[in-house]
């Protein structure tokens, strides 16, 4: 006989994990790895240099030193946890605000300045094979779909991470890859950035589905929620996700619940379709502050040792800054040589064009 669908829907409860309230108070007793308070000043201090940098590249777009940059404010913990539990050798197939991820997993501070300067240099890491920021909406979950599958062929004790944000579960990409990573049980990790819009388009307008995580069901994955504010709670369940993939248990499906404090992008103007008191409500559930604030009740942070900081990554940021300023621009024919293997000739008469109006260079900055 066929089961209700009532009964079908209870047997999947999506389960929800949070450490940390936003005054820094735990909930419930800490993950073990919380015991070493140098591990969690590390945490606050990537997300604090992660805010810093960010508070940078808009001042460099507003003065014309870069393209359009999508702010990180409000959503560092994910990406600093991100960070912190990807081994050097696993790969991440991000979209574009893993900032704090890059950070700790080698990418140069003028790299990224660079890509968003418009020069796709940025994007040829030197010191990390994380796969280049993805500006297509979904399309880094087939890649990661993909480094899982080659991971899983070779035999190796790797992992693939992709993430995405609240909009992009609506794209095809999307299904496409939870469901062979599922069929397949790939080691990989699906993330979810929900900062509730999608642009200008609120979550309740982009899908009838109570949570986001349990899109992974039909895939047949692990889902999960959690508090994307929270980031001891984001590290515990990418640990967590991390250590079942390894044993060749398959893929986990994790929505992580945050807020965009931020425009989407220095091309945006949020102000136009959100509500001000929105925002500031959100902003008192934001990570930094919920992080520094429990620090500060275990008597392991201090305001000097915040200025102390923020003077470093400034003075880090600002030399990034010089760095990138001083890269020698691409010759204009850069835009044309890279694409075809023999040039049609419509793109060979532009390319000489581009040359006589152009002269022989251009800057990106």
């Amino acid at each position: 006989m066929t089961q209700p669908m009532s009964k079908i829907v209870a047997e999947f409860q999506i389960e929800y994990i949070q450490y940390l309230q936003p005054d820094g108070e735990p909930i419930q007793a800490l993950p073990a790895f919380a015991n070493d308070i140098a591990l969690l000043q590390d945490l606050y201090k990537w997300m604090l240099r992660t805010r810093i940098f960010d508070q940078k590249a808009i001042a460099l777009q507003r003065t014309g030193r870069l393209g359009t940059y999508p702010s990180s404010q409000g959503q560092e913990a994910i990406a600093v946890a991100i960070g912190k539990a990807l081994r050097p050798d696993d790969v991440m197939c991000g979209y574009y605000r893993e900032f704090g991820a890059h950070l700790q997993r080698g990418v140069k501070m003028e790299e990224i300045f660079q890509f968003w300067g418009g020069d796709e240099r940025g994007s040829c890491f030197e010191h990390c094979i994380d796969f280049p920021h993805a500006i297509p909406i979904a399309s880094q979950y087939l890649h990661g779909a993909g480094v899982a599958a080659a991971f899983k062929l070779r035999d190796e004790p790797r992992c693939a991470l992709t993430i995405v944000g609240d909009g992009g579960t609506s794209e095809g990409d999307f299904y496409e890859a939870i469901n062979v990573a599922g069929c397949w049980d790939l080691p990989l990790i699906c993330m979810i950035n929900n900062n509730q819009w999608a642009i200008s388009v609120p979550l309740k307008e982009q899908t009838r589905t109570q949570t986001l995580a349990q899109k992974g069901i039909a895939a047949g994955m692990d889902c999960l929620q959690v508090d994307g504010n929270d980031v001891i709670a984001v590290l515990d369940v990418l640990y967590r996700a991390l250590e079942k993939a390894r044993r060749g248990e398959g893929p986990t499906l994790i929505e992580a619940i945050t807020y965009r404090l931020g425009d989407h992008t220095t091309a945006d103007d949020a102000r136009r379709y959100r509500d001000e008191a929105e925002v500031e409500q959100a902003k008192e559930a934001e990570p930094l502050i919920r992080m520094r604030r429990y620090l500060e009740k275990q008597h392991a942070w201090s305001e000097q040792e915040e200025q102390a900081w923020t003077k470093t990554c400034q003075d880090d940021i600002e030399a990034a800054v010089e760095r990138y300023v001083a890269i020698e621009p691409q010759p204009v024919t850069a835009m044309f040589d890279y694409l075809y293997g023999n040039m049609p000739k419509e793109i060979q008469e532009q390319r000489e064009q581009a040359l006589m109006y152009a002269g022989t260079a251009v800057s990106p900055h």
